[in-house]
């Protein structure tokens, strides 16, 4: 048996379709071991976050060190951090270690609750970018980190070369909101951009679907892959987590994906 820990550096859903939740199930399904320190408690369902309150700088730090003393992760996802203070913990931390970082920069909820302190913002993008592997915001957060308004593909581009001016070795841009009639996540890196399209699927149950993909992606470069094959495979297991759970009623609002789909059941991509 192949031992393959990760770890998940991120918030807690109490209803379970994202944050910490997801991406332990995400990183289960795709075997590895998944492990996790906890930046916030969030109390929320799918119909919206009721309460946010993040966790001591000093229980992150001891989370994570406790972690990293015993256990070498061979990829890290980072998630929702909340505050600056929390950011500048995690970085201190992560700039000592020569491991994969996948950051997805949780700001919004789907419900479009607030996720983190506005004045994070900046701490986000000097501390941890440069450390990132690949940084993974969704148009709004790549709009709100960037300063870039995107409405075109060279906007697109524009905001892509805004990130690694920043220090990322790669964005991913991802593809939920924009234009186009498919969805296509847009890879942004030394060797130039790579799209990723797939149909895009009706489906009410999107809860979790970022922090599932960059999830997915943490595991599949914890498997050894490059990161353009990382983030292929990434979006198709997120495309058919859609699927599978599309018809699937669970609470009233924006349900969760399938993280635990079968893979032989015949579902057309």
């Amino acid at each position: 048996m192949r031992y393959l820990p990760t770890l998940t550096i991120a918030g807690s859903d109490s209803s379970g379709g994202a944050g910490i939740q997801a991406d332990i199930k995400t990183m289960s399904a795709l075997g590895c071991y998944a492990m996790s320190v906890i930046t916030s408690i969030t109390a929320q369902n799918t119909c919206g976050v009721s309460a946010v309150a993040p966790l001591s700088v000093n229980l992150v730090k001891a989370q994570l060190d406790a972690v990293l003393e015993d256990i070498t992760p061979l990829a890290i996802k980072i998630g929702m951090l909340f505050s600056s203070e929390i950011i500048q913990c995690i970085a201190s931390q992560l700039s000592k270690l020569n491991i994969p970082l996948v950051i997805d920069p949780v700001m919004v909820a789907t419900s479009g609750d607030w996720l983190m302190d506005k004045a994070a913002i900046n701490h986000l993008i000097s501390e941890l970018l440069p450390l990132s592997t690949v940084i993974t915001p969704n148009l709004s957060e790549a709009e709100a980190l960037s300063g870039v308004k995107i409405t075109s593909q060279s906007s697109l581009e524009k905001a892509g070369t805004w990130f690694l001016s920043h220090g990322a070795k790669a964005v991913l841009i991802k593809g939920g909101h924009t234009w186009d009639r498919e969805a296509t996540d847009y890879l942004f890196y030394d060797k130039g951009f790579k799209s990723f399209t797939h149909n895009r699927i009706e489906s009410r149950n999107t809860h979790g679907t970022g922090c599932t993909l960059s999830s997915a992606i943490t595991a599949y470069l914890a498997q050894g892959y490059a990161l353009p094959q990382a983030v292929a495979l990434g979006k198709e297991y997120l495309t058919t987590a859609l699927l599978s759970g599309k018809e699937v009623s669970i609470g009233n609002g924006h349900g969760p994906v399938d993280h635990f789909f079968d893979p032989h059941r015949s579902i057309k991509l």
